[in-house]
């Protein structure tokens, strides 16, 4: 069987010039002693910020499936001389190779639009409800569904309330919405 081609590519432009990574990490409550999971993290300006809140007793995995954004932020990585981020090249949307109930975030940026384009959500949800603890926190950032702003096409954006219907489909607890900037919002839901 042929497989369909994905309507939507998953690496764009980075967005560390219109997304505050330490005011959105400080509304998803990131703490010393984390593990942190920056899943498709491109260039990795929001795993750099998780690595720094976790400290040292935490852990950022930084996955990826594009090998030259890890190559970037493995440059950074060893400039700032960091050791609790660990860089995977993988697939979020196949099974990762971390343990069961390991993770207390899994946190996406500007992906989950393009995993809803290209019929991807079902494993990715399965694949990170696997390795989040109970009682861990899904953090999904995407674009507003605005006009003439910064992002993917209109017609792949997501309204929020999309993304809140996907996640208590996948029985997870409380979400929210939270604002965070002119052209994201953030989506936080904790697992059972």
């Amino acid at each position: 069987m042929k497989k369909e081609k994905n309507i939507h590519i998953h690496q764009g432009k980075s967005t560390r010039d219109i997304l505050d990574p330490g005011q959105v990490l400080l509304n998803v409550g990131i703490k010393p002693g984390d593990v942190f999971l920056d899943a498709g993290c491109g260039d990795g300006f929001i795993s750099l910020e998780a690595a720094s809140l976790v400290g040292d007793n935490g852990m950022v995995y930084a996955v990826d499936i594009y090998d030259k954004s890890l190559e970037s932020l493995e440059k950074e990585i060893q400039n700032k001389k960091l050791i609790n981020i660990h860089l995977m090249l993988a697939d979020i949307t196949c099974k990762l190779p971390l343990d069961d109930n390991s993770v207390d975030i899994y946190f996406m940026a500007n992906v989950f639009h393009g995993l809803v384009a290209n019929n991807e959500v079902k494993n990715t949800m399965k694949e990170s409800l696997r390795i989040l603890k109970p009682g861990g926190m899904l953090a999904i950032v995407d674009f507003k569904k605005l006009k003439d702003t910064p992002g993917p096409p209109l017609g792949v954006r997501l309204e929020p309330e999309e993304i809140v219907e996907t996640l208590l489909s996948y029985q997870l607890q409380k979400p929210k919405i939270i604002n965070t900037g002119p052209y994201h919002y953030l989506v936080l839901a904790s697992s059972r």
